[in-house]
């Protein structure tokens, strides 16, 4: 089965959006291969190129078991599926029975229970890289896992490629709460299928929508396997420092932390689509990167490296005030703002000085976003800017303001303290 990938459940101790508005749960997109009646039929064979239907087949274990040399080639499912199905491809265009060759052959890909088959039809329909990831666990009866190591490797799976979003972004050390947004959006698109057993899992990745995080994820994973190696082999970390450029965080690092605890070993592949060819750059044969649990010491040393070394970054956010706190009617308070522009978080939390913080205050009573310079601080994931100076208000539009005012009116309750003797 094939379905979007799950979104991850909020992050703890992050304080729930105080909006309504913003509580309501966003629908998500339709994947193309999941559009209704799309697998009514097979894609159509007058867009199926016969070289890339090939090559699909090649590398999802199909057989070649002869064929007319130069005119078609003839093809079986890899395991007990082979028996009773087979397929005729032919090599080319060339001859006035390649499209109905190509009609009958997609037919018997639908029907075919080899699950390989939906893969090359996933690939057919929507050209899309593939990301293979592998864990050698222990078996359960009849090759069953269970529900624990399938969740794991989901879940690792899901960790990586939202890594691999993030540094298609920008590359840091740590992103905390940075891009997560977009980066999370980014995976909608992104096709999952499950293999028995729990051992393996292949992400679709469109290249028209997603294709630089399968190519920033690639190059990673390799530069984060040199960076173990130079680390086993000399003792120094450096390695992890230069691997920045090529994706690897603090992120990526603990998506690969998931995927080994617990197992004799991991791997991940990428392999690119042959209907888009390979991106510039990159290898047309690549092979897996493999992590073993002996690698578990320094990726957990790299990764509380990053988590300790990336800089704050200095920004003007605006944001509309949603929620202020303070001791007592007078003095210094909290304020937290959803950011409307200047960074790539959705909120950030601020001690704010009296002025300011009054300023804060009759800004959202009057429907009013603010403007504030400051540093957005690693700790605590990006969520909290330091030194906030000149904290204005923001003229906006008049429906913009006319919904601010209806956030507050909706959350009055947050904000007694700002209607006080101030």
């Amino acid at each position: 089965m094939h379905r979007p990938i799950d979104d991850p459940a909020p992050a703890r101790g992050d304080d729930p959006v105080t909006a309504p508005a913003a509580r309501g749960l966003r629908g998500v997109r339709p994947h193309p291969v999941e559009a209704p009646g799309t697998w009514s039929e097979p894609p159509d064979p007058g867009r199926v190129d016969p070289a890339v239907l090939i090559a699909l087949l090649h590398r999802h274990g199909w057989q070649r078991r002869g064929g007319a040399a130069g005119r078609y080639s003839r093809w079986t499912p890899p395991g007990p599926a082979a028996r009773g199905t087979s397929l005729l491809v032919p090599e080319n265009r060339a001859f006035p029975d390649s499209d109905d060759l190509i009609d009958e052959a997609l037919t018997a890909l639908t029907r075919s229970p080899a699950p390989s088959a939906r893969d090359v039809l996933v690939s057919l329909t929507v050209p899309s890289d593939e990301i293979r990831w592998w864990r050698d666990v222990p078996g359960g009866p009849a090759g069953t896992a269970s529900w624990t190591v399938e969740e794991q490797l989901r879940a690792a799976a899901r960790q990586m490629l939202l890594a691999g979003a993030l540094a298609a972004r920008e590359r840091a050390g740590y992103y905390g709460a940075r891009h997560r947004r977009p980066a999370t959006a980014s995976l909608e698109n992104v096709l999952v299928g499950t293999a028995p057993g729990g051992r393996r899992l292949t992400a679709f990745v469109p290249v028209s929508a997603a294709r630089p995080l399968a190519v920033r994820l690639h190059q990673a994973l390799y530069a984060a396997r040199e960076a173990v190696d130079y680390r086993r082999a000399t003792g120094g970390m450096d390695a992890f420092d230069g691997a920045v450029a090529a994706g690897v965080s603090h992120e990526l690092v603990e998506a690969v932390v998931a995927l080994v605890r617990g197992t004799e070993g991991a791997r991940v592949h990428v392999e690119w689509s042959p209907a888009a060819g390979v991106p510039e750059g990159c290898a047309a044969a690549t092979e897996p990167v493999e992590f073993s649990p002996g690698d578990l010491a320094v990726l957990r040393e790299a990764s509380a490296r990053y988590l300790r070394d990336e800089p704050s970054v200095p920004v003007r956010i605006t944001g509309a005030v949603v929620r202020m706190r303070r001791s007592g009617p007078r003095g210094a308070g909290t304020v937290r703002v959803r950011v409307l522009a200047g960074a790539e978080v959705p909120h950030v939390r601020m001690s704010l000085d009296e002025e300011a913080y009054r300023i804060a205050g009759h800004a959202h009573l009057v429907g009013l976003p603010i403007r504030v310079h400051g540093r957005l601080e690693s700790r605590g994931g990006f969520r909290r800017l330091t030194g906030a100076t000149q904290v204005v208000p923001v003229q906006v539009d008049d429906a913009e303001r006319d919904r601010l005012l209806k956030s507050l009116q909706e959350n009055l309750d947050f904000f007694e303290e700002a209607c006080s003797t101030d």
